[in-house]
């Protein structure tokens, strides 16, 4: 599970196979204890969401807060950089939920 800031949003595309795809980016933003210490972490994560998913995302906007599941998986059979493959969205509205 990941939370953060939408900030990216391709346009709606079509698999070979019909199925609805959309790239995006999020940013995240949180406190973690690593070895007993408090850490700010912030990163940017590429995001895909296929089918049902992708169509959720027809409304969304940059700055939007997020909560996102999923799992991750090389970006292509030549490049080995993880993109997040979501699963499950949750729209966030007025919390604090990253940068």
């Amino acid at each position: 599970m990941l939370t953060g800031k939408l900030l990216e949003l391709a346009a709606l595309r079509y698999t070979p196979a019909g199925i609805a795809a959309r790239n995006f980016r999020i940013a995240h933003a949180s406190q973690q204890i690593e070895a007993g210490t408090q850490r700010s972490v912030e990163c940017v994560i590429s995001a895909l969401a296929l089918g049902p998913t992708a169509l959720l995302l027809s409304g969304a906007k940059p700055g939007d807060g997020l909560r996102l599941s999923g799992f991750l998986a090389a970006k292509s059979l030549k490049s080995r950089i993880p993109v997040l493959h979501v699963n499950e969205i949750e729209f966030l509205e007025g919390m604090d939920h990253g940068i």
